[in-house]
């Protein structure tokens, strides 16, 4: 079968990793890709916002399977103008991927479904949402309602802060994503992100992971697209896993097929789990990054025919093998990130790196220059580690970590800390 994968960070060099090792793969492509995939896959200049390029490259190459790793593609309904070029892909609908693509609609989805969230309120005007504001107890979030790369949710502390984020919204600072604001009351526990392939009727748990937001250690500094992630996900016991499954997901596929927009592709749910139980956050219409790179670090089957089951809708006889080890990934970043970082800058002994035991090496942002690897991004390079514990693990890809050379790289010396003290208090 020859493939066609989507998409240019570290998400996708782990997917490429994964279904570059199945028997059933001839060929294949990514599309626009980056340094690290070019070792696993073959990747092609392609516009991906022109849906008509993209289906006339998969004709001339025989592609069997798009698979889709970012959600803007899916939320402009590359899903669906491939489907209707006969075209099998893995990935929602843009009917479907509306879950990621409006937060709004999310939270009315919930309400309309029973899925447990925070309360809410969705404005269109500013006047409007800090009337609201004033009604509300602190810390509360802030959220525009379309895609902002990562970067449109505030966690206010205080009501200037709450102020400060719907002016943003309003004034622009998100384009069109920020022409409407859905605020919600922050709920309080521990979060975790939650992964199912759903093929429109049938839903299969994945396992869950638990990433870092913060830019710094101890969780502090601005929110990013994540610095870490390790897997299992202590906190989600098989108890919350059945909760999550019952009272999120499959009230999610049910009321998505109710709609007549049924849900194909892989569904990932932020939650947080509080005192009552797992409450959605948010859902993705896609893998996780960098939840991706230790999940498919401890699959052991075979990824491909899982994409294609759920992209056939044929999930109720399909299961999957992990591995018990522990995943844990490291993210190196451009000093600046998240905000304005300079590209370009050499990365030297990935070689030494990828030497030590259990390591694997995810490229998020990177280009080639002759024989010299470029950072050319914000998040640069994912250090994956397995180990028997979490513990094992970490020390792994931070042993890695010092083992590359690039000043201008930075990353978090503590991903991992609470699956840690979770194993210190056991031991």
């Amino acid at each position: 079968m020859h493939v066609l994968l989507i998409g240019s960070g570290g998400r996708e060099h782990a997917l490429a990793w994964a279904i570059s090792a199945s028997p059933l793969l001839s060929r294949l492509y990514c599309a626009p890709g980056n340094a690290g995939i070019a070792e696993v896959a073959e990747c092609v200049v392609l516009d991906i916002r022109d849906h008509a390029a993209v289906a006339r490259f998969c004709r001339d190459r025989d592609i069997g399977l798009v698979v889709v790793g970012p959600e803007a593609p899916l939320v402009a309904g590359l899903a669906d103008d491939l489907a209707t070029a006969g075209i099998k892909v893995f990935g929602p609908s843009k009917a479907a991927a509306q879950l990621e693509g409006s937060k709004g609609f999310t939270k009315d989805f919930c309400a309309e479904f029973g899925i447990p969230t925070a309360a809410y309120g969705r404005f269109r005007d500013k006047a409007a949402a800090l009337a609201y504001l004033d009604t509300q107890p602190l810390p509360i979030v802030v959220k525009a309602d379309g895609l902002a790369a990562g970067k449109g949710v505030t966690v206010a502390e205080t009501r200037a802060a709450a102020v400060a984020a719907i002016e943003a919204c309003f004034s622009g600072a998100f384009g069109a994503a920020g022409a409407e604001v859905v605020i919600e009351a922050c709920l309080i526990g521990e979060e975790a992100s939650f992964f199912a392939l759903i093929d429109g009727s049938h839903a299969l748990p994945l396992v869950a992971a638990q990433d870092h937001k913060r830019v710094f250690d101890g969780e502090q500094g601005p929110n990013t697209g994540g610095m870490g992630a390790y897997s299992p996900a202590p906190v989600m016991t098989p108890d919350l896993t059945r909760r999550t499954m019952d009272e999120i997901v499959w009230p999610t596929v049910k009321g998505m097929a109710r709609r007549g927009t049924p849900y194909k592709g892989v569904l990932f749910a932020g939650l947080m789990i509080t005192a009552e139980g797992p409450k959605l956050i948010e859902y993705n219409v896609r893998f996780g990054d960098p939840e991706t790179q230790v999940l498919m670090m401890r699959l052991k089957s075979d990824l491909l025919p899982a994409l294609v089951a759920t992209a056939d809708g044929v999930l109720k006889t399909f299961d999957l093998r992990w591995h018990e080890d522990a995943a844990l990934t490291v993210v190196m970043a451009a000093k600046g990130y998240p905000g304005d970082y300079a590209k370009g800058s050499e990365i030297r002994g990935l070689d030494a790196a990828a030497a030590v035991e259990g390591v694997e090496i995810f490229h998020a942002g990177t280009v080639t220059e002759g024989a010299r690897l470029l950072a050319a991004g914000g998040r640069v390079l994912n250090i994956t580690a397995r180990g028997r514990t979490v513990g094992e693990a970490q020390q792994r890809a931070y042993r890695a970590v010092a083992k590359i050379d690039w000043p201008d790289g930075f990353c978090r010396s503590d991903i991992g800390w609470r699956a840690l003290k979770r194993e210190a208090d056991k031991a």
